[in-house]
C-alpha cells in the first residue's frame, strides 16, 4: 500500500540542473517547509509512495495529503495554493487558454532539461 503524504511531497529529477534550479527557487519561496522536497532518484522514499519511476523520470509530480497525484505544470497552480503570496500561479492557470500552453511548454522544457542546464548526480 503506497504511503500517505502527511504533508506536499514533490518529486524532482535531482540530477538535472534546471529541476534543482527550479526547486532552489521553489525552497526560497517555502519559508515555512510546507512542501517535502524529495528528487526521484531517492528510491527508498519513492518505494514508499508506490510512484512508477518512468512517469517520475519524465516529469515532477506533487502528492497531496489527501491522495490526490498531480504532475507536470498541472502541479504548478496546486503549488500556488500552498504557498503564501503565490497564489497568482492558481489565478494565471484559471485563465481560459493557460494550461494547455503550460503544459506543452512544460513538455518542451522536460524532454530538453538536460541540454538546458548541467546537471550533476544527485547527493
Amino acid at each position: 500500500m503506497p504511503a500517505r503524504a502527511d504533508r506536499p511531497t514533490l518529486f524532482y529529477d535531482g540530477e538535472c540542473g534546471f529541476c534543482r534550479d527550479a526547486v532552489a527557487v521553489l525552497s526560497r519561496w517555502d519559508r515555512e517547509g510546507r512542501i517535502e522536497l524529495i528528487p526521484f532518484q531517492d528510491a527508498a522514499r519513492v518505494a514508499q509512495f508506490g510512484l512508477p519511476l518512468p512517469a517520475l523520470a519524465a516529469a515532477m509530480h506533487l502528492v497531496l495529503p489527501d491522495g490526490r497525484v498531480v504532475a507536470g505544470a498541472d502541479a504548478v497552480p496546486e503549488l500556488g495554493r500552498l504557498l503564501p503570496g503565490k497564489r497568482w500561479l492558481t489565478w494565471l492557470f484559471a485563465v481560459p487558454g493557460v494550461r494547455p500552453i503550460a503544459r506543452r511548454a512544460y513538455a518542451w522544457i522536460a524532454a530538453r532539461r538536460r541540454c538546458l542546464v548541467p546537471g550533476r548526480p544527485a547527493g
